[in-house]
């Protein structure tokens, strides 16, 4: 049998099932089947188009566009020139008669034109916006279909980018043989579409130029996607949203229309922080800042229902060395091409910061400066999700541990076996009474000062167990306690204005 693997066409035999197709996939990542219909196969009007900066599908309108295609006259084509209006790759030989007249073309339109009127230089031009214009074309426009995905993808299109290949495909849109499953004793048919993965690049970065204007915005995406996971948390007939790290703020940066692919992050509301990837073409909004576009994978996009794990690669990946061992690091720093500055000469300190602190800085810069700390000032914590959620939450946001591997507890007050840490949000913080003890706090125990009192935010810790008041110095309906520290022989000799580093465990 003949299937089509992520777009690549494969030879299988009869019985073969996802599962045995693909051994070493994620079993909990849904995947989009489409089912060829053998009698419908040869009529269908669309053709995708593999290019180098994703895939296009095209509804083509006029049977010409098919017979070039067939006829494997447009073949590795090249970008010739691109405007704000409209793309063109070729040349390509064709015959027709050029009117030398212009006309009115809509965003999609996918035209066969020509230049110095010559059809022996034909040019498939890609319209991005409506506009007039001589293309060259015939008389009626030379029209000869519409992009009906992977609109995005036509607004990147840039000097050097290529067509590399196209084919005829069936329309994916069509629910009653096309879905998704995560079933893998499912047999394969003849002609079947699998798309295993969502793949995506982030706004602002090609790999031969990186654009910093949102880098903050796309280090967000690419902290929620670190995982290579797109959770569906709800699915409309516009887009999908994974809200996994809300709410959260994120900078808006980039305002642009939100096509089809496009994906965004919400800055304001209740779900700011949330991820949306887009099923279909809507306006921009002053609520979202883009950041990134799928290329590969929009069919699993948009049969995607709520609830389901899609697997999703983004590029760059991020570029986070916090927590490694300074031998890490810098072993990770040369395979991305960066030259990284080190404060430590041992290779088993804990990298704890680095600057820029964003991916896209990073590559811009191409260099990158590491800050150290010896592994011994270095401490593990395990916070009570069970017990108290919200303040663990809270806990790991005001330390920076729900950004990176090492967070920060800088120390402000130490007496005797008190330490307490000062927080950005201290005094500010809303943290309503959870886990508060009833009886004696046992020493080295996490505690952090609720609305109860002034200093809400305010987190600390003894050194001994104690049945009056809780590790903060509050009366015990004013401490929640959030967590532990698993290494206390960390914790001897701490100084005001010092800081401690902390990692975070399950175990």
């Amino acid at each position: 049998m003949e299937i089509h693997l992520d777009g690549k066409k494969r030879e299988v035999k009869e019985g073969t099932t996802l599962d045995s197709l693909l051994p070493g996939r994620e079993l909990g990542c849904a995947v989009a089947i489409v089912r060829a219909v053998e009698a419908e196969e040869e009529q269908t009007p669309f053709i995708r188009l593999n290019t180098s900066k994703g895939e296009v599908v095209i509804e083509t309108t006029d049977p010409r566009f098919g017979l070039i295609q067939s006829s494997g006259a447009i073949r590795d084509l090249r970008v010739q020139w691109e405007d704000r209006y409209a793309v063109a790759f070729g040349p390509f030989a064709t015959e027709f008669s050029p009117s030398r007249t212009p006309a009115s073309y809509d965003r999609g339109d996918v035209i066969l034109g020509c230049g110095g009127y010559d059809p022996k230089r034909s040019l498939l031009i890609f319209s991005r916006m409506r506009h007039l214009a001589d293309h060259g074309a015939s008389a009626e426009g030379g029209v000869l279909g519409k992009v009906v995905s992977g609109r995005g993808v036509v607004d990147t299109w840039e000097s050097g980018d290529q067509i590399s290949s196209m084919e005829r495909v069936i329309s994916w849109e069509d629910r009653t043989r096309s879905f998704t499953t995560t079933e893998g004793t499912l047999p394969l048919q003849d002609g079947m579409q699998i798309i295993t993965y969502v793949g995506g690049t982030a706004q602002g970065f090609t790999p031969d130029h990186v654009d910093t204007i949102g880098a903050e915005s796309v280090d967000h995406l690419l902290l929620v996607l670190k995982d290579q996971h797109f959770t569906v948390h709800r699915a409309t007939s516009t887009y999908i949203q994974d809200c996994r790290i809300s709410p959260l703020d994120v900078p808006p940066a980039v305002k642009l229309p939100r096509r089809e692919g496009t994906i965004s992050v919400r800055t304001v509301g209740p779900s700011r922080g949330c991820v949306y990837i887009y099923r279909t073409d809507v306006a921009s909004h002053p609520t979202h800042t883009v950041v990134g576009q799928v290329v590969h994978g929009l069919e699993l996009v948009k049969l995607a229902k709520d609830g389901e794990t899609l697997c999703i690669r983004m590029s760059p990946e991020r570029l986070d060395l916090v927590g490694m061992t300074v031998s890490e690091g810098l072993q990770v720093a040369e395979e991305r091409g960066v030259r990284a500055q080190v404060d430590a000469r041992d290779g088993n300190h804990i990298i704890v910061d680095q600057e820029p602190s964003t991916t896209l800085e990073v590559l811009a810069e191409k260099q990158i400066r590491l800050i150290s700390a010896p592994a011994e000032k270095v401490v593990t914590v395990r916070l009570d999700d069970a017990h108290a959620p919200v303040t663990a939450a809270t806990f790991r946001e005001m330390t920076g541990l729900r950004f990176r591997a090492i967070g920060k507890l800088p120390v402000f007050f130490t007496f005797e076996d008190v330490v307490l840490f000062k927080t950005a949000s201290q005094g500010t913080a809303k943290i309503m009474p959870e886990n508060t003890p009833a009886s004696e706090v046992p020493a080295y125990q996490i505690g952090v000062t609720n609305e109860a009192r002034k200093g809400s935010g305010t987190i600390g810790v003894r050194l001994s167990d104690n049945s009056e008041f809780g590790p903060t110095g509050e009366p015990f309906e004013a401490t929640n306690i959030v967590g532990i520290f698993l290494e206390p022989e960390k914790l001897r000799g701490l100084k005001e204005k010092g800081t401690l580093y902390i990692r975070e465990t399950s175990l």
